[in-house]
């Protein structure tokens, strides 16, 4: 099963960084964190990667002619100000008509992909999203009149779930993208959510994105744990 990663954005909130690389070749440990992600798919059993390339692309291709990992690995090169859904766009013609994965090139997670797959199939839908539990930054407060009624320091009680990557795709999907210009996340998810065609792999367990500084030092924290 082919894996599209987007990693085209320009990661303009992690600057101090992506000044000369892009950001899924921001390390957390001793690794890029796309690798990350790509070990992740292969410890599952899918190694068929498809790379959307953008804002300085050649960095990600050449750390990969450097560095072997027996996986069948495509680069395309989508566009520096292409958009996430645009970037899906321009790869239509090398996913064929079979279903497929895809995530961002920031963010990790220990999903069980096997299990993500399987609920895609059984529901019989366009789009299977994972939805997550957003990582608790602050704390919860409860207000009645003046008076907290409850406090929870960095409560996740009240944060509900978010989309936190990791998608299954029927390639029918990808006609409901209009151009270069089109999120992923605005449009076309809109439109498949109202013809009822959005599914949610519900995942309690371990999610984090890489968006800033703060981030990025809590997964080199969460790495050196070994966790």
């Amino acid at each position: 099963m082919k894996v599209v990663i987007l990693a085209g954005g320009l990661g303009t909130r992690l600057s101090e960084y992506t000044k000369t690389i892009p950001k899924p070749m921001i390390k957390v440990g001793k690794q890029p964190i796309i690798l990350h992600i790509m070990k992740l798919y292969a410890k599952h059993g899918f190694k068929n990667f498809y790379i959307a390339l953008g804002y300085k692309g050649q960095v990600i291709k050449n750390f990969f002619k450097k560095n072997k990992f027996g996986w069948d690995i495509n680069f395309i090169d989508t566009g520096k100000n292409t958009m996430t859904g645009g970037r899906l766009k321009r790869l239509q013609k090398h996913l064929g008509k079979d279903t497929f994965m895809m995530t961002y090139g920031d963010g990790i997670s220990n999903v069980n992909l096997n299990k993500l797959l399987k609920f895609h199939k059984r529901n019989k839908k366009l789009f299977t999203l994972t939805a997550v539990r957003p990582p608790a930054r602050f704390g919860a407060l409860k207000i009645k009149g003046k008076s907290v009624s409850y406090f929870k320091e960095k409560s996740k009680l009240d944060e509900g779930w978010i989309n936190g990557g990791f998608f299954v795709i029927e390639p029918e999907f990808i006609n409901f993208i209009k151009n270069d210009k089109t999120y992923l996340e605005r449009e076309p998810l809109e439109i498949i959510c109202k013809k009822k065609q959005l599914l949610a792999y519900k995942h309690e367990g371990f999610w984090q994105c890489m968006d800033t500084k703060r981030d990025k030092d809590k997964l080199d924290e969460i790495f050196k744990k070994k966790k």
